[in-house]
């Protein structure tokens, strides 16, 4: 039995409506969660201090500092190759089976597990290249590991363009590298920062790579160069959650490391945000 077109469109946004109200439950109910557990551990001391007693006490400045570098680190690296990369499929590469081979394999780098380039990174970066344990080492890492999504997000933004923005721009006699700088990229700006929001993500979260690339266990100071070992808040949190110590006496000290890694990537996420609107409301079409 069908109902009638009304109907069936009520129902549609019915369940549309419950899946969204699903989502925004389940973030609400974990920010919850943590904020709940996590801000009784949030002070001064605990956000300036280095850690002591094997971690059971003290704070997490290390671990804090390890992971902005981190972000820092990899991003510099994966903007440039990823939108370089999106700009050359997009732009001058013509379709034929090298376009459709690179496209594919930067299609299954994305779907790759984050371990598999931590052993990558282990072996090319660590051991080959003779970088050890660093942070040079573990952001070189992390930036393979998102450059592929930041060349598919800025693939499809720089592809969402409309031709008559370059044409345009052709027929007045500007080079074609010109259109693509002045043109096409600001027009392409909004969804090339919904890459780069993305990539900031994941390069925060992961801990695999990190491990097998740099990160210490415990390591209650500053790197002093980018081929010093780090601290990060995600292996920070991995190994207070599975080692050793007294989980019960840790317990705030875990759920105070993940509200802080929460804070430092919504942050950025608000920052990278704020950039996408300046050009989406610039760039309208």
């Amino acid at each position: 039995m069908f109902f009638d077109r009304k109907t069936n469109e009520k129902i549609a946004f019915s369940f549309i409506g419950l899946s969204m109200a699903t989502v925004v439950g389940f973030v609400l109910l974990i920010l919850y969660y943590i904020i709940s557990n996590g801000i009784g551990a949030i002070n001064l001391e605990f956000l300036t201090d280095m850690p002591r007693n094997r971690m059971t006490e003290g704070g997490i400045f290390p671990a804090i500092v390890g992971t902005i570098s981190l972000i820092v680190g990899s991003m510099m690296v994966a903007l440039p190759i990823g939108i370089l990369a999106a700009i050359y499929l997009n732009e001058y590469a013509y379709s034929g089976r090298s376009t459709w081979i690179i496209q594919m394999a930067v299609n299954n780098l994305a779907g790759t597990p984050s371990v598999v380039f931590g052993l990558f990174g282990l072996a090319l970066f660590v051991k080959f290249l003779n970088f050890g344990p660093s942070l040079l080492a573990a952001s070189l890492t992390l930036a393979l590991l998102i450059v592929p999504v930041i060349i598919r997000s800025s693939e499809e933004a720089i592809a969402a363009v409309p031709r008559e923005y370059r044409d345009a721009s052709l027929a007045l006699g500007v080079t074609k590298w010109q259109t693509i700088r002045n043109v096409v990229l600001p027009a392409a700006m909004p969804g090339m920062v919904t890459g780069s929001i993305l990539g900031i993500g994941r390069v925060a979260g992961e801990t695999a790579p990190i491990l097998l690339t740099g990160a210490a266990y415990f390591l209650p100071r500053l790197p002093n160069s980018v081929y010093d070992q780090f601290m990060a808040l995600p292996y920070h949190l991995f190994v207070l959650a599975t080692s050793g110590t007294n989980i019960a006496q840790t317990r705030h000290i875990q759920y105070g490391t993940a509200l802080v890694l929460l804070l430092i990537v919504l942050s950025v996420n608000v920052v990278a945000v704020m950039i996408r609107r300046h050009y989406t409301k610039k760039m309208r079409w």
